[in-house]
């Protein structure tokens, strides 16, 4: 990923020193265990551990030649171990290796995007507080609706986020696995037992069957709830472009001291920032059809999945893990206008309230075609001609039949329709 999108911490995790650093963990523990297994001597497991290291630009150059990651890196090792190296990758095949460290990897990456979600979420749950009775129209189809809260947006918000964490979650534990099973997954030169007290060092799992590699539906499903999280935070994103658009303005993003929108109108201020979200979020989707593409693989393995992996899990984790903090920031910094949402309700005069209107006038016994086709056109009315909805209701002749102007005052009150704002609440939060 370019460092633009790069956050440091992230980064580091896929820079190839901590990438042949798990290399290296893993073939320790495999080390460790053999010798305590009487496999391999202990005095050679002991020299391995202490002068164990490599060189990331000597494996560049022995890769260079020999054409194979994993062989230029235990030949570096072997070159810093000396004869004990001997016993280095003994009884492994490349992919226990490869798979097994990128599970540490995975797991040092969703550590971070788990603090990330959780900052979110509870940045979504004060703001949501904060704005819980701040009325703004509501809008279906674009068009506007019935009312509701700026808090209740943000609740629906946090609700689905915390759908997200739940699914990451899952999505991390099938991915803290890793496996030592050899060529063809039958544990021809390593047994289970090993391979289990080599996993419990590293706190993974064995995965209970594998073939040359772990199988690859665990990693779609990953890199798909990576996907799933961007698609939740590109609908913040587009929310607030809608509500930035001049003809709304009802919230914005932050403008930041000497920030500017636009190289030739000096007027503008842009919502960049959610735009760059909305843009990203196509990239980890595309990166999610890549990933299950890479399940099916020829027989026992083929090497198909693995240059899309180099890719894959470093771009979506370093995206996700920066796009969650973009989000979290821009919910954090919010601009909110309620005074606009206010004039805003009264935009359409009225209209607002038709459904309210239906529901009195059926519960005062008039049909609900009848009761349909007495608002809608009142409603009309005030489309084509202009004036109130109020005004015309109070002069329908059929209506007035059936309900006091006291009665139609209610109906035209939007904390009748607000007035279980709490209950939801309380069950989000």
């Amino acid at each position: 990923m370019i460092p633009r999108y790069t956050r440091p911490r992230m980064g580091r995790i896929w820079e190839d020193q901590n990438k042949y650093q798990r290399w290296l963990d893993v073939e320790l523990a495999v080390t460790e265990t053999l010798a305590q297994e009487g496999i391999i001597p202990r005095d050679a497991a002991a020299e391995i551990k202490t002068r164990a290291a490599f060189s990331v630009d000597r494996i560049n150059e022995i890769e260079a030649e020999v054409k194979h990651d994993v062989i230029a890196f235990t030949q570096s090792v072997a070159e810093y171990v000396g004869p004990a190296s001997r016993y280095f990758h003994f009884g492994l095949t490349s992919s226990d290796v490869l798979d097994t460290a990128m599970a540490l990897q995975v797991a040092e990456a969703s550590t971070i995007i788990l603090e990330d979600i959780q900052r979110l979420l509870d940045v979504l749950k004060k703001r949501a507080h904060e704005f819980k009775t701040t009325v703004i129209v509501g809008r279906t189809h674009g068009i506007h609706a019935e009312p509701t809260t700026f808090g209740l947006k943000l609740a629906l918000l946090y609700d689905e986020v915390g759908r997200q964490q739940g699914r990451f979650k899952e999505a991390v534990e099938t991915m803290r696995v890793g496996k030592l099973s050899g060529a063809v997954g039958t544990f021809a030169h390593l047994s289970p037992d090993t391979e289990e007290k080599v996993m419990r060092k590293l706190n993974l799992k064995p995965a209970p069957a594998a073939s040359q590699v772990i199988q690859r539906d665990r990693h779609a499903h990953y890199i798909s709830s990576l996907a799933l999280i961007a698609t939740t935070l590109e609908k913040i994103a587009l929310e607030i472009r809608h509500l930035q658009r001049t003809e709304v303005r009802e919230a914005e993003e932050y403008l930041s001291a000497g920030q500017k929108g636009s190289s030739a109108m000096p007027h503008k201020r842009n919502p960049i920032t959610s735009e760059q979200i909305a843009g990203l979020a196509r990239v980890l989707r595309s990166n999610a059809m890549a990933a299950m593409e890479n399940v099916a693989l020829w027989h026992e393995r083929d090497i198909s999945h693995s240059s899309v992996e180099r890719i894959i899990f470093p771009d979506s984790t370093i995206l996700t893990d920066y796009l969650l903090d973009k989000t979290a920031t821009l919910i954090e910094r919010l601009v909110v206008y309620p005074d606009r949402m206010k004039e805003n309700l009264e935009l359409t005069h009225g209209l607002i309230y038709s459904g309210e209107l239906l529901l009195e006038l059926v519960a005062r016994g008039v049909t609900r075609e009848d009761a349909y086709r007495w608002v809608q056109r009142n409603a009309m009315r005030v489309w084509d001609e202009g004036g109130t909805f109020k005004e015309k209701v109070l002069n329908d002749a059929d209506i007035k039949q059936k309900l006091t102007a006291a009665d139609v005052d209610k109906v035209f009150d939007s904390s009748r329709l607000l007035a279980n704002v709490d209950r939801i609440f309380q069950r989000v939060f």
